[in-house]
């Protein structure tokens, strides 16, 4: 994943609320998932592997987020032990066809959360961080992004 990549997931996690960590996380595992593609593609082998270990941290991080006592958390923690299964068979074969299954079952609980998420009015988890107010400026071949208000005021409070 590209740095700038990081940062704008970075920011959109900083200013989330659970149901847009959800869909964050949803992107963050498909983009994983194209990393480990493309990397059994180009036959790196240690970046196909790694792009797992990221994938699978991502669901397990779904995984531990679910409360069971509420639907649908028993039926999302079976697909996504399924996932899980086949990300292991694919890194230990290595092969790329089990990424691809994973992304037909993704995909669309990813395309579902994005579309609820903006029902959820609930502010953002992180409380006291940095509010974001960015800008562009334009220079003789260049384009430099501003960013105000960096604040000291943000982070853990007492």
């Amino acid at each position: 994943m590209t740095k700038e990549r990081k940062q704008q997931y970075t920011l959109k996690i900083s200013q989330a609320n659970s149901t847009q960590l959800v869909v964050i996380l949803y992107e963050m595992l498909l983009d994983y998932l194209e990393e480990g593609r493309q990397a059994h593609e180009a036959d790196a082998q240690e970046d196909f592997k790694e792009s797992i270990r990221k994938a699978r941290g991502c669901l397990n991080e779904l995984l531990s987020s679910l409360n069971l006592e509420y639907e649908p958390a028993p039926s999302l923690r079976q697909l996504y032990l399924f996932c899980i299964k086949r990300l292991a068979f694919g890194e230990g074969r290595y092969d790329s066809k089990p990424l691809e299954e994973i992304e037909k079952v993704i995909r669309p609980l990813h395309d579902a959360y994005e579309k609820i998420a903006p029902m959820n009015e609930n502010g953002p988890l992180m409380n006291n961080s940095q509010a974001v107010y960015a800008g562009l400026t334009y220079g003789r071949n260049t384009l430099t992004e501003n960013m105000t208000d960096q604040g000291s005021n943000r982070g853990m409070l007492a």
